[in-house]
């Protein structure tokens, strides 16, 4: 009789979404602490938006970096580090009294903690632990972060409105914290440390000690990516993309319907909303990339995403009235949507380099984000009112459209593969 067993390629993603849930739970609190930060210290929406634009700003340029030092120290030590800097960046905000250590906290803090668990922390767990499944893995761990939006957000609201901006920020704080026992405990390394082959593979892969420098490989990818016409337009569509989702849809939509008469708890359950639908179309959104041409998949979600953001400014209401509640649906299913194409035409055009190049495309997604933050924050300072912002993100949205279609077809020959050191020098290959 043949027994089964549970692989533990699944109890270490089980952790990773646990983590990742966690980590997610400042992601939940910019938006929500805006105006209370203003209200208490009198600092410009401005500056308060500098401090999410550096931590959008490292989270996405760490992330390149954070797979060579998985590779050197583990998986479970970096990640239990990035958890620790999470708790610590939320935590002091409680005692800051000027903007330079809210910068520092929420900023570079949160952002090195953050940017070390982003994509570089999925890629890594579903390429040493699944062979099948590896796509649906990704799925639901990338989604991971919106599930935390979606858990913390209407806590973090409520916690704000009934017992003030500091104990909100140290629930955060314990939420991240509280997770570090569970990876110290379960996170395991490799499969081949329990003498296991990965889920789906039929042999134990022996570990191999990584090659020494694998950041300057990650710079040297960039170098020769950076050569190249597709990678311009796909991270020129992505910045564009973190500029019209983190940076001013999560950043700013819960101060904005507030100006609207709309009770920032009710604002927040509704960006909580966007992070139940990002769930369903990041999974429909992988599904029909696998059916579908990728630009065409891309140029379609931008387009209607601009749309939608040119219609928004006339749906805030001092309550949520039918028409924003599908505007919330819609834009739900098109936050992250735009990943699975991205990677697959990363992949097609950049072959084994197409992870390494994501990562780069990802960083400007998180640049653009940044910028995003504080140029809304700007746009309400200066002129009262968030509708012009809204209106430039939409004319955006529609040229990213643009650049996703402008990618032609390539043929089954990568651009270039990865940086290699041979003879003692370096070298890059590129097939234009």
């Amino acid at each position: 009789m043949t027994r089964h067993r549970l692989h533990p390629a699944w109890l270490v993603a089980g952790v990773s979404f646990v983590a990742l849930v966690g980590a997610a739970g400042f992601r939940a609190t910019p938006g929500v602490l805006l105006h209370p930060l203003h209200a208490e210290f009198g600092w410009p929406l401005a500056t308060i938006s500098a401090a999410v634009s550096v931590n959008l700003m490292l989270y996405g340029l760490t992330a390149p970096f954070a797979a060579a030092l998985m590779d050197r120290f583990g998986i479970r030590r970096v990640v239990a580090g990035a958890l620790v800097l999470v708790a610590l960046g939320s935590a002091l905000t409680v005692g800051m009294t000027a903007s330079w250590q809210l910068i520092l906290c929420w900023g570079v803090l949160v952002g090195l903690g953050t940017g070390s668990m982003a994509l570089a922390f999925v890629a890594t767990v579903t390429g040493r632990w699944f062979v099948k499944r590896r796509g649906l893995v990704t799925g639901v761990l990338t989604a991971g972060g919106a599930a935390g939006q979606l858990v913390f957000l209407p806590l973090v609201a409520v916690l704000v409105r009934d017992h003030g901006w500091r104990l909100a920020a140290l629930v955060v704080a314990g939420a991240a914290l509280a997770v570090v026992p569970l990876v110290v405990w379960l996170l395991r390394e490799h499969p081949a440390d329990l003498g296991l082959p990965a889920y789906g593979a039929t042999e134990v892969a022996p570990q191999t000690p990584p090659a020494g420098g694998a950041a300057a490989r990650a710079v040297g990818a960039l170098a020769a990516a950076a050569r190249t016409r597709p990678f311009w337009l796909l991270a020129g569509g992505f910045a564009i993309c973190g500029a019209t989702t983190n940076g001013l849809v999560g950043t700013h939509f819960v101060p904005a319907a507030h100006d609207h008469g709309m009770p920032e708890t009710t604002a927040a359950g509704l960006l909580a909303l966007v992070g139940l639908f990002d769930i369903v179309g990041t999974v429909a959104s992988g599904w029909l990339t696998d059916r579908v041409d990728s630009r065409l998949l891309l140029g379609a979600y931008y387009a209607l995403r601009g749309a939608s953001l040119l219609v928004l400014p006339s749906l805030f209401a001092g309550s949520a009235q039918p028409s924003m509640l599908v505007f919330i649906v819609f834009y739900g299913l098109d936050w992250v949507a735009t990943v699975p194409p991205t990677v697959a035409l990363c992949r097609e055009w950049f072959g084994a380099s197409g992870a390494v190049v994501f990562g780069w495309v990802f960083a400007a997604h998180q640049v653009g984000a940044a910028l995003a933050a504080t140029g809304a924050g700007l746009v309400r300072d200066r002129l009262g009112d968030y509708a012009p912002a809204w209106y430039v993100a939409g004319a955006l949205s529609i040229g990213a459209a643009g650049l996703s279609l402008l990618l032609r077809r390539r043929g089954d020959e990568p651009a270039f593969t990865l940086p290699v050191v041979a003879a003692g020098r370096r070298a890059w290959s590129y097939r234009g």
